[in-house]
């Protein structure tokens, strides 16, 4: 039998901006909230199906360097122009990366400044 990745741990300067944020852009909601300041969002269903829930665990460490994990989104619905907007329209920024401007996707940086493809 093999494993699935059930749950995604990401350090963050602040857990409830980035809750809003990651919510927006999948379409989750927040499953749960821990004592010390951890948000659990996830799809609407909860924890335990096809996709993993996101815990926004808070932490003031300062990163150096490129991070070790950056999110990749598609749009479902809609074209990527329009899932442009929307993204940035939720608070997302245009990162570089060190990209030609060739590339068929962009770099977005979240409120947390975690780099994501799209």
């Amino acid at each position: 039998m093999a494993c699935r990745i059930s749950e995604l741990v990401l350090d963050c300067r602040d857990p409830e901006v980035l809750a809003r944020f990651w919510c927006e852009v999948l379409d989750f909601v927040v499953l749960d909230r821990e004592e010390d300041g951890a948000i659990e969002i996830g799809p609407r269903e909860g924890f335990g199906g096809a996709q993993p829930t996101i815990i926004l665990s808070p932490g003031d460490e300062p990163r150096k360097g490129k991070l070790p994990l950056h999110i990749d989104v598609n749009a479902t619905d809609r074209d990527m122009d329009a899932e442009l907007a929307r993204l940035l329209a939720a608070g997302a920024e245009f990162a570089d990366v060190g990209q030609t401007g060739e590339e068929p996707w962009r770099v977005l940086a979240d409120p947390n400044t975690s780099n994501y493809q799209f």
